[in-house]
């Protein structure tokens, strides 16, 4: 069995299923949803992609790093180095503006495959979005995937990974499918500025969806639900001007309305970059 990327730390094991959603609070660190969504709107792409059988076409694909490598570290969903280890074993890719929807669409997971090249392979590859792509779309192309060199060279026939790599723009057919993270389950990184008064959590490794649509928050203090503000990528925050008691329960509901809400996520002495899983994930 895979090991978890946070198994030397002791998770809360009670699990509750809720089923009510709100709407979200601003955060200072946010970018406004409407701003982020406008350039999404524009192009009348206001939903991700579900999941489909059916292969979509018209999708190019570079690949950026060094040939063999994972894609660079840091990147607009907040992942910085974890892309290059267990479990996103450098299976990566960033995506336009289109589908990355403001960092709503990381943790998204996509199957690709290419066919225009000699070399490629025409077999799908899984690949998990953790990045937005600095440029635009190429020539008729309706997406585009900015691929770790990894990805690049899976897509090929064996020992052609150079070749597929030196095709320049390959284009591609993809489809939106389930995450799947074998015997790792969701977990909750706590953020740059977080403090007393202000908590920001980077949330990773989400089965089926993969991609949240809203995150609720519960205070020691407090038996209700409080709306958290997507922040920025894979990143969630609360700043509601009063002091936030821990531990924190998360509740969690994914881009189909499914909902998982790990009780004590965060711990009373929750600790800046610390990373804490739970023992759940989405079946």
């Amino acid at each position: 069995m895979p090991i978890s990327p946070c198994a030397d730390l002791v998770c809360d094991a009670a699990v509750e299923f809720l089923a009510k959603s709100s709407p979200l609070l601003p955060c200072p660190a946010s970018l406004p949803r409407a701003i982020s969504l406008a350039f999404v709107v524009a192009f009348g792409l206001l939903q991700i992609q579900s999941w489909s059988p059916r292969w979509l076409s018209g999708a190019g694909a570079t690949y950026y790093d060094t040939p063999n490598g994972d894609g660079g570290e840091g990147g607009a969903c907040g992942y910085q180095t974890a892309v290059g280890k267990q479990s996103f074993n450098s299976m990566i890719a960033v995506e336009s503006a289109l589908l990355y929807r403001g960092g709503e669409a990381c943790d998204a997971c996509y199957e690709v495959k290419c066919t225009s090249n000699a070399a490629c392979s025409s077999k799908p590859v899984t690949i998990v979005i953790t990045d937005l792509s600095p440029g635009g779309l190429f020539h008729r192309e309706v997406a585009h995937f900015d691929m770790s060199g990894t990805v690049m060279g899976t897509m090929a026939k064996p020992d052609m990974g150079d070749k597929v790599r030196a095709g320049g723009v390959v284009r591609i057919q993809y489809r939106r499918v389930p995450c799947k993270y074998p015997g790792v389950n969701v977990a909750f990184k706590v953020d740059q500025g977080a403090n007393p008064f202000y908590f920001n959590v980077l949330i990773e490794f989400e089965d089926a969806d993969g991609n949240l649509n809203t995150v609720d928050l519960m205070l020691a203090d407090n038996r209700e639900w409080t709306p958290m503000a997507h922040n920025w990528g894979a990143t969630w925050c609360l700043n509601n001007g009063r002091r936030l008691r821990a531990p924190f329960g998360l509740r969690l509901t994914s881009d189909s309305g499914r909902v998982l809400a790990p009780n004590n996520a965060i711990p009373v002495a929750w600790k800046l970059g610390k990373t804490y899983c739970s023992l759940v994930n989405y079946p």
